[in-house]
């Protein structure tokens, strides 16, 4: 089965449409996210809105669970909260209770889904040591974990000892194990603006990073036209 693996689209409607169109294009199967449909860009219900049309297996990240109040935006910072102040005043009582309805770890068959960490992912933490990686795996069930969160691409393996990879593709061999950050739709923070998602193939075991152009300058205007931070324009066209 050929999965699109999409994570971190933060209402950035130009970016996932750009996204998508290479997904139809590819002949994928099935579309799987990583959370954080919503947060930071100007067209949260249509990002939603597409996501669904996908009929999408999703879990939720933090500006998702944020907006429907289910954890505090009080460690947020200033533009973050900002953001999602102005995200809940603009979605329906039925968007924000799908939202609501989102879990924060999911699997299809030998997948799981999370947006942060496997052993604490009501934390929201950002895996960045070598322990929570191994943490992270000692939680995992099944043989790959696609998350987000950090909105950095990473492959990391399991083998005698954890491995890291920055390669655009990368196939798994029998019985290894691997947890992928598969980067971001919406606000890629690596120093590259193009929208970054992931491609899988599980009868291959093959993980392919995708980068996909998109007119950043636009998705950029409708955040400062729509009264967002100038700093979530700003982060796309930086990459940053």
């Amino acid at each position: 089965m050929l999965y699109a693996v999409l994570g971190d689209i933060h209402a950035n409607l130009h970016a996932l449409n750009a996204v998508l169109k290479e997904v139809r294009d590819a002949g994928v199967d099935r579309v799987l996210c990583v959370g954080d449909v919503v947060g930071y860009g100007a067209h949260p219900a249509e990002c939603m809105q597409a996501v669904r049309e996908l009929d999408a297996l999703s879990v939720g990240g933090n500006h998702d669970w944020a907006v429907a109040g289910k954890v505090s935006i009080q460690y947020f910072n200033a533009d973050a909260r900002d953001s999602v102040e102005w995200t809940r005043e603009r979605l329906s009582d039925d968007e924000i209770k799908e939202l609501t309805a989102t879990d924060l770890i999911a699997i299809a068959e030998d997948v799981t889904l999370v947006h942060s960490t496997l052993f604490a992912p009501e934390e929201f933490d950002y895996m960045q040591t070598l322990f929570d990686v191994q943490l992270s795996f000692k939680h995992l069930r099944t043989g790959i974990c696609f998350c987000g969160h950090s909105h950095v691409p990473v492959m990391l393996l399991n083998g005698e000892s954890v491995e890291c990879f920055l390669t655009p593709e990368l196939t798994l061999e029998e019985g290894q194990r691997a947890i992928i950050n598969v980067g971001s739709v919406g606000q890629p923070r690596d120093l590259d603006p193009r929208a970054c998602y992931v491609l899988y193939d599980s009868d291959r075991r093959k993980v392919t990073m995708r980068r996909t152009e998109y007119d950043v300058h636009a998705a950029a205007d409708s955040i400062l036209k729509a009264g967002l931070p100038i700093t979530n324009a700003r982060r796309l066209v930086l990459g940053r």
